[in-house]
């Protein structure tokens, strides 16, 4: 993925310091909506659309397109899609200017780069000389090396101007000749429409799907000689953990489930976490193996066909650098707050059971499951429930995760309600804005004024008392 040539004007964005930041991660105001509000406007001037067609139709068709790529930059960075964490971003950062330092004559521009906060175990160039790195990779990365190679193959997008291709080979088959004979028997028929239409997007699509895999192996390929020009060593096996990058729900827990409620001190049943059927029966799924379901990079070659490609350009004993454990300590807090944010919460607490088997202690995780039962009883009282635990379909997850998910699906709301009245009541939230939090969560799923003025009054409490606190994002939902 990639798209196009920023104006040297963007090197203001990556070079805009960070304000100071709360104990934990970042502030509020460090999200990209506040923090990037100067520089959208060079943003939009710096990405003009050229005049690529003579014919207008077309060359209407590409603009659209151009924009439409545009106009996803402003909204995710508007919606809050990245965040600039000084410490973080500095780590992901050095390694960019490694890069482009080490390759002058390819990148004469600093990319801008960009933390985006999702979970998912990907990072992207839009082009533009603009790449963005998923606090999701950097927690699953493996070393500093393997981080490098990532990025390098996301530069190698934007050097290669693959997004910009894209966009104009789109523009010329919309505003050729065969597309519009095509989309014109469609209409003209009176039968099959749909099934038409499907063979004429299909065709498209299936091109398409050639040229990105051509695209991903040129990008391969590039990127080993950027690692190379810049002294970072490059092993194929990279490529083989990408592999299970889609699996990552798919680790079962190290304790039986039961285990990690009764650590803080909460009553759980078995019969939670076994699906009822009918009446009080319960029905236990088979999970069979899925390894073998498609990799999710569905525009990339096959894991194995990447490693088989480069295994030759492999270094050989090398010491890898481990990533700084503030930095996955930070990314992995990050991942389980935008979870939570975004109201997925069984994968939110799933997610921090799999750290507390990687021996992660840290009270902070406590004080965020039980914001995830506050969370969750307060969609319950709004009939919610289901969509705040988010299903996943079982061929995706562990057993465990299924428990998990069914637990949180059944666990009587009498039983959801003492772990709100429980978990608030143990000694996990240290720092003020914590226990602020605490305060509106209660007031959000136990008070009896269950008013919008009442919310709306103790958000803007809240707000008012943290006005830096990251949380302020959760609480800012509830005001008018």
């Amino acid at each position: 993925m990639s798209f196009r040539k920023l104006l040297p004007l963007m090197l203001v964005i990556a070079c805009f310091t960070a304000s100071a930041q709360v104990k934990n991660l970042y502030n509020y105001q460090d999200l990209s909506r506040f923090y990037y509000e100067k520089q959208k406007d060079s943003l939009k001037k710096a990405w003009i659309c050229p005049d690529a067609f003579k014919d207008r139709a077309t060359q209407k068709e590409y603009r659209e397109l151009w924009d439409r790529r545009t106009n996803a930059v402003l909204g995710a960075l508007a919606d809050n899609d990245y965040v600039h964490d000084r410490e973080v971003f500095g780590y992901i950062d050095d390694i960019v200017r490694q890069l482009a330092d080490a390759n002058k004559t390819m990148i004469p521009v600093k990319p801008l780069l960009l933390i985006d906060r999702s979970p998912a175990i990907n990072a992207y160039s839009t082009g533009g000389n603009v790449l963005a790195v998923n606090v999701g990779i950097i927690a699953f990365a493996s070393c500093r090396e393997e981080l490098a190679l990532i990025i390098a193959h996301e530069l190698s997008h934007n050097i290669l101007h693959h997004v910009e291709n894209s966009i104009y080979l789109r523009a010329q088959w919309l505003g050729s000749d065969e597309y519009k004979r095509s989309l014109n028997a469609v209409l003209d028929s009176k039968y099959d429409r749909y099934s038409r239409l499907t063979r004429v997007v299909q065709g498209y699509t299936f091109s398409r799907s050639r040229h990105d895999r051509y695209q991903e192996s040129a990008a391969d390929s590039l990127a080993v000689i950027l690692l190379n020009k810049s002294n970072i060593p490059f092993n194929a096996r990279f490529f083989l953990r990408l592999d299970s990058s889609d699996m990552q729900l798919k680790q079962p827990l190290h304790h039986p489930l039961k285990e990690y409620f009764t650590a803080w001190r909460l009553p759980f049943e078995d019969s939670w976490a076994q699906r009822r059927s009918r009446g009080l029966s319960s029905r236990a799924y088979a999970f069979s193996d899925t390894t073998t379901i498609a990799d999710s990079l569905k525009t990339h070659p096959d894991c194995i066909i990447r490693y088989n490609q480069t295994k030759a350009l492999s270094a050989a004993a090398v010491h890898w650098t481990p990533l700084p454990a503030t930095v996955l300590d930070k990314v992995n807090k990050m991942m389980i707050w935008d979870l939570y944010s975004t109201t997925n919460l069984t994968e939110c607490l799933y997610r921090i059971l799999l750290l507390k088997d990687k021996g992660y202690k840290d009270p902070w995780y406590d004080f965020m499951a039980g914001n995830i039962f506050s969370g969750l009883y307060y969609a319950d009282r709004e009939l919610a429930r289901f969509n705040a635990i988010g299903i996943v379909q079982k061929e995706l997850i562990s057993k465990d995760y299924y428990a998990l998910q069914t637990m949180l699906e059944q666990i009587p709301r009498d039983n959801l309600r003492q772990y709100c009245q429980d978990m608030h009541s143990q000694a996990f939230w240290r720092s003020n804005d914590e226990k602020d939090l605490g305060t509106l969560l209660n007031t959000l799923a136990l008070d009896p004024d269950n008013s919008d003025k009442n919310k709306d009054r103790a958000a803007h409490a809240f707000s008012s008392a943290n006005a830096s606190s990251m949380y302020c994002e959760f609480a800012k939902n509830f005001e008018k």
